[in-house]
């Protein structure tokens, strides 16, 4: 009787945690992360282990080795974001991952839409043809899936109360990188869509050339970094932030990893190169105060 009744004390206190958090991990949110963690895992291993064959392994020929281990490092630190995400138990816990990720198909899906005359669609190959329209179909479906997911779960919990207030300091660093990493997003995913072919203008403050649609997919993800530091903000509780922490922390190493890998294909005394190290540099740095604060105080 008294195992019985200490069980029942735990579920609910287990139930409470759930309801101050802004409700449990539903089916819509967990099977989401799940289709996060394949199709990122899946993006790793083409970008990173068959990268050098883009013309058959990916929906669309890359010719810059930095921009192909760019999308990986990325879609790598997405897989570690999604797979933490799935360890959650509330949706107060993932609501900023699955923000972040669905921003960035949003503005994949325009990109593709955009350029989908640079797209395997009618290529002879099977491999890089079916490359291309799952790439599409991806792109088509999980925005919009995302987005209802995250509706849903606005409309049908609280947000919570603060139990461990974001510090000023580290609210307000997010902020300017926040505008930084979404400016330098923004203006590469203006310059893609407004060069069709070739390189353009958007080249001039990147360390490497960067194709239209390529650029976007790059922009795309710089913007989805800056609204996901701004839903941090937004969110002020430490006790929700560990994944956002940990992936942050993890895209910035990574890209860090891309730069050192292939730093003969940069111009090392360009300032477009010396302003990204510094910002991969703060990225780390805050990515990995956060974590450590998260840890501190949660």
């Amino acid at each position: 009787m008294t195992d019985t009744v200490e069980a029942l004390d735990a579920g609910r206190a287990r139930a409470c945690s759930a309801a101050v958090d802004g409700g449990g991990l539903g089916l819509g949110p967990r099977c989401l992360l799940t289709a996060f963690t394949l199709l990122t895992a899946l993006a790793t291993h083409q970008l990173l282990v068959m990268g050098g064959h883009t013309d058959r392994h990916w929906a669309w020929t890359i010719q810059s080795r930095p921009t192909v281990a760019f999308l990986g490092a990325a879609y790598a630190a997405g897989f570690l974001l999604s797979v933490l995400g799935l360890r959650q138990r509330s949706w107060a816990h993932v609501r900023v991952a699955v923000s972040t990720v669905t921003a960035f198909t949003v503005l994949t899906l325009a990109a593709t839409v955009l350029h989908a005359h640079r797209l395997h669609l009618t290529a002879g190959d099977p491999l890089a043809r079916s490359a291309a329209w799952i790439w599409s179909a991806v792109y088509v479906v999980v925005p919009f899936v995302g987005l209802a997911v995250i509706v849903r779960q606005r409309t049908g919990t609280g947000s919570g109360a603060v139990r461990s207030p974001l510090p000023a300091r580290l609210r307000w660093v997010l902020v300017a990188q926040g505008l930084v990493l979404a400016a330098t997003g923004a203006a590469l995913f203006a310059g893609g869509a407004t060069v069709h072919h070739g390189t353009g203008p958007m080249t001039e403050f990147w360390p490497w050339a960067l194709a239209p649609l390529g650029a976007q997919v790059l922009g795309a993800w710089l913007v989805a970094l800056g609204v996901g530091a701004a839903l941090v903000v937004r969110e002020r509780d430490l006790a929700h932030l560990r994944v956002p922490a940990v992936a942050y922390t993890a895209f910035g190493v990574f890209q860090w990893a891309v730069l050192l890998r292939h730093r003969d294909e940069v111009d090392p005394g360009a300032p477009a190169t010396w302003a990204y190290a510094a910002l991969l540099t703060v990225v780390v740095a805050t990515g990995g105060y956060g974590w450590w604060t998260v840890h501190r105080r949660t």
